[in-house]
């Protein structure tokens, strides 16, 4: 979530660009820069841009384990051996 005190101007962020660096890595959170006076750009430090996309891949990776059980207990699903020779066989994978 976006901390509302942390919004800048781009005109700010640019005068005193290491002071707010150095604020980002050591919270970890990011600042939204205006530009006119409407929020234009979000800025994080790259550790927490990385936790950010580690965070993404383990939610979606749950949806997707979450959506395939419910198919199979829908009864959608493919026996395991099934499916295997199903690709072996559309790509020529010998045994």
């Amino acid at each position: 979530m976006i901390d509302l005190n942390n919004i800048h101007s781009l005109s700010e962020f640019q005068r005193n660009t290491k002071q707010y660096i150095q604020q980002m890595e050591e919270s970890e959170k990011p600042i939204v820069l205006t530009v006119n006076g409407a929020a234009q750009i979000v800025v994080q430090d790259a550790k927490a841009y990385q936790k950010l996309l580690e965070r993404l891949e383990y939610a979606e990776t749950v949806a997707a384990l979450r959506q395939g059980i419910q198919e199979i207990e829908q009864g959608k699903g493919v026996p395991a051996k099934e499916a295997l020779e199903g690709l072996r066989r559309k790509h020529g994978i010998s045994r």
